[in-house]
């Protein structure tokens, strides 16, 4: 049960990490400065509790470990989760589901092969290359990428842009 717990626990405290990180953008595009602020330093807080309960659950491992851990999730969504959650959204003709189980599919494919990359590196005692700083900014979202580790995130806003444009001609 204790075990049960907290792992609802860290779920609930990662959900309202991100979620205030959501809550602060909104709020700094509103001109609200000081409730960002608050929104973010909350958030930060909530990721130490979030934090605390997977060390106590014994999943913060070793590099290779949790690599792996993180090749697991990201091909159980692209196996399993978004491929179920995007028949029931094509099922209930939910458009905007469609295209945000569609945009992660394809991202979790990218992260994927990515951590296998970094796995791979990490076992042969080397860290990965990332290669130069990527800027873009998506038209579906509107984020902006601008850090080296966004590099990543960029190969995620290409996909999401290709499919959406692909989408766009198929339905028009």
């Amino acid at each position: 049960m204790t075990e049960d717990n907290l792992k609802a626990a860290f779920a609930g405290e990662s959900q309202a990490h991100m979620r205030y990180l959501i809550f602060a953008k909104r709020a700094e595009t509103e001109g609200f400065p000081n409730i960002t602020r608050s929104f973010r330093a909350i958030s930060h807080a909530e990721q130490v509790h979030a934090t605390n309960h997977l060390d106590v659950l014994g999943m913060i491992r070793g590099s290779v470990d949790n690599l792996q851990m993180a090749i697991d999730g990201e091909t159980y969504e692209v196996n399993e989760m978004y491929p179920a959650f995007n028949a029931v959204a094509q099922l209930q003709e939910e458009k905007g589901a469609m295209n945000t189980t569609n945009w992660a599919l394809q991202a979790e494919k990218i992260h994927a092969g990515m951590y296998q990359k970094a796995k791979q590196a990490v076992e042969s005692k080397k860290d990965i290359q990332l290669g130069s700083v990527t800027f873009a900014l998506c038209a579906v979202t509107r984020l902006k990428v601008k850090r080296q580790t966004d590099v990543l995130y960029a190969a995620h806003l290409k996909t999401s842009l290709e499919s959406s444009e692909k989408q766009k001609a198929q339905s028009g």
